[in-house]
């Protein structure tokens, strides 16, 4: 379940009151035991640790499963799921803890970018895009929930997404058009990529 905070730029998510949210998630998904160990047989373990989901497997799916692998209790299995929409390529796979979303090399625009994190309390997302800037509102979501920020069919990139989480740190680095990778980002809000530069966010990689 998710929220919209009515707060823009820097302060949209340093300034959010982690209260409960509102309104209904945007991708509804089984999330029953048969589903969840689909996922984890689904799951494909990276070098790096992180893990790669099958494109039938939704990010609710993926998170319960992430915490499940992990072998901690709930409360204990900190875990961040996510997936891309890029520009002519659409949704790509759910991705976790480490894993690259978007592209290297191919001169896409992250258009929109869908998350759910496990085990750090709830959490903000936001998107700066192409001749916009920060969108008006912040999407929040509990424990366990999914945001999406962005826009789909528009052709807009996006340029920068910033994350918060309302307990412990959150992780992540950015690929930006003619930059490549940018150093990464550890704090309990982040921001990966630019602004006021006119560069594409190409992937990000977030962990927790």
């Amino acid at each position: 379940m998710y929220k919209r905070a009515s707060l823009a730029g820097a302060a949209a998510l340093t300034a959010v009151a982690f209260t409960a949210p509102v309104a209904q998630a945007a991708e509804p998904a089984q999330t029953g035991t048969t589903a969840i160990t689909r996922a984890m047989h689904d799951g494909e373990l990276q070098a790096d640790g992180s893990t790669r989901y099958g494109q039938g497997v939704s990010l609710a799916e993926a998170i319960k499963a992430e915490r499940a692998r992990l072998g901690k209790s709930t409360a204990a299995a900190r875990s961040v799921c996510y997936r891309a929409h890029v520009a002519g390529l659409g949704w790509q796979a759910v991705v976790c803890n480490g894993g690259t979303a978007g592209t290297e090399g191919q001169s896409r625009a992250m258009e929109a970018l869908e998350v759910a994190v496990g085990g750090a309390g709830e959490f903000c997302v936001n998107a700066h895009l192409r001749n916009i800037g920060w969108q008006a509102e912040a999407y929040c979501a509990n424990d366990g929930g999914t945001v999406r920020v962005g826009t789909v069919g528009q052709a807009r990139p996006m340029e920068a997404v910033m994350i918060g989480v309302s307990s412990g740190a959150v992780k992540g680095r950015a690929h930006v058009q003619n930059i490549g990778w940018l150093a990464p980002q550890d704090d309990a809000v982040i921001t990966l990529g630019t602004t006021a530069q006119t560069r594409n966010l190409e992937a990000v990689r977030i962990w927790l």
